[in-house]
């Protein structure tokens, strides 16, 4: 473009204060700031200048109504809502990417009513005066795991960090080689002990520890025998590992306390679901361990946090740590976890209140149900375009928790005729709500367990919606 055509068009590009005044913006200044407005105006006019410069403007770029448009673009990808909701069929209940697990509607109202008013959330009323937020959680904590002593923060790293730093910081803490475990987000039990101040004394090998390698390992230094739930991942093989009620013996005949970081927290028995290999809370408490640590949001169900239970000797030097106030919960979350353990103690059962509890102990015979209801309503959406059928799939619990547990069940298949399955699955996650599903052998895979509430019936819709858009631009890739 020549230099005398480049600033014609440029002079064309309207002032801020004009296009400010012009009817096409009356409806984002209603809605957000005349600063913020102003904003995202600028950044419109800087687009075009830049678009007018490569030679990429046309005629109607200039018009008000463009830019307006052009300005709202910008204004939502700038402050619009980042997290959205999304219809997970992948089958992995606990999915960490996704949010980990869903809260049901009884907890949901619990948290919508501490947000929107002001509550007891650090007063006695009984008293008159400043009380403590934990003390609403322990009598039903309490009843629940068989504890002498409970206390809740904000995740089950900072559990374990609290913990560490409350009873062994400066000192050494026990632990077997095949159980320094890394987690998702490159949480390892190694650096959290160092943030701590806790000094680990790494015993046994990677695949077979004794309980002489404890007992060799104790000095005068050593504060705490830690063992760590495997939970996700397993060694299979030539393998030994030190039970936990042996470590307790250990611990007691040198006068060492023991913990364990469980990790899961599961409070019911998942063996007749053929889940084998969590232990329960209560189980690990009634073994002597003097701490055990777990989430809030992996097999327990509910919010995001980390649990505390054991000797009231322990808990209270956790409770007393300066540590404890960085890591304490917010008014939202201690709603959210006292609504879910009340769901255990209600006559039908955790099941029915509990999401993720009743997506794994979900009847087989349900799940045919939800998947053949499914796949006719998505044959008949689709038509000709796909092949839709039902194939056997094996979900999982995820999270982090038994990695070795397979829960089978149906899997609703899509297999698109003109485009590929990779294609339909990346126009699933463009959908609102977006579907996130699984793509094998050229099918895209749909798990019933994982939805919720009435989102089975969103999906054909959305699948159509999906193939629309694949027809719309062919050549996309």
């Amino acid at each position: 473009m020549e230099q005398s055509t480049l600033q014609e068009k440029l002079r064309l590009i309207p002032a801020v204060d004009k296009l400010m005044a012009d009817r096409h913006l009356a409806v984002l200044k209603e809605l957000y700031s005349d600063e913020m407005v102003k904003r995202v105006v600028r950044a419109a006019l800087d687009e075009l200048r830049k678009d007018v410069s490569e030679g990429k403007a046309s005629q109607e770029d200039f018009a008000p109504e463009a830019l307006a448009i052009r300005a709202e673009r910008i204004l939502q990808k700038r402050v619009g809502k980042k997290l959205v909701q999304v219809i997970n069929a992948t089958g992995v209940i606990v999915h960490t990417n996704l949010g980990r697990s869903p809260l049901s509607s009884r907890v949901a109202e619990r948290i919508a009513q501490a947000a929107m008013s002001y509550s007891n959330l650090e007063y006695n009323l009984e008293r008159g005066h400043r009380g403590e937020r934990n003390a609403h959680l322990r009598q039903i904590m309490l009843e629940l795991t068989g504890a002498e002593a409970v206390l809740a923060v904000n995740n089950n790293a900072a559990a374990v960090l609290l913990a560490l730093d409350s009873l062994a910081s400066g000192k050494e803490v026990i632990v077997s080689r095949g159980e320094l475990i890394e987690i998702g987000g490159s949480f390892r039990i190694p650096d959290v002990m160092a943030r701590s101040g806790a000094i680990l004394r790494e015993v046994g090998t990677t695949n077979r520890t004794h309980p002489k390698d404890y007992i060799e390992a104790i000095n005068e230094n050593t504060a705490l025998i830690l063992k760590v739930h495997t939970s996700n991942y397993r060694i299979v093989g030539f393998t030994r590992e030190v039970e936990l009620d042996e470590l307790v013996s250990i611990g007691r005949e040198k006068g060492i306390p023991t913990m364990m970081d469980l990790g899961s927290g599961c409070l019911v028995n998942l063996s007749p679901y053929g889940l084998q290999d969590e232990p329960t809370v209560q189980e690990i408490l009634a073994l002597g361990v003097d701490v055990v640590s777990f989430s809030g949001d992996k097999l327990l169900g509910g919010p995001q946090a980390g649990i505390l239970a054991g000797r009231a000797e322990f808990v209270e030097k956790m409770r007393t740590n300066p540590l404890a106030r960085a890591l304490r919960m917010d008014k939202l979350t201690l709603a959210a976890l006292e609504a879910t353990f009340e769901e255990y103690v209600r006559a039908e059962g955790p099941a029915a209140g509990i999401p993720t509890l009743d997506m794994i102990t979900r009847a087989p015979e349900k799940l045919a149900e939800d998947a053949d209801g499914l796949a006719a309503a998505i044959n008949t959406a689709v038509g000709e375009r796909a092949y839709v059928g039902i194939e056997p799939g094996i979900g999982r619990v995820g999270g982090g928790a038994l990695p070795m547990g397979d829960l089978p069940g149906p899997r609703v298949s899509i297999r698109p005729w003109e485009v590929s399955a990779a294609r339909l699955e990346r126009e699933l996650r463009s959908g609102d709500p977006a579907i996130i599903a699984l793509v094998k052998d050229d099918t895209v895979l749909i798990d019933p367990r994982t939805l919720l509430h009435d989102q089975a019936s969103l999906i054909p819709g959305l699948v159509i919606e999906a193939f629309d858009r694949c027809q719309a631009s062919p050549d996309r890739k």
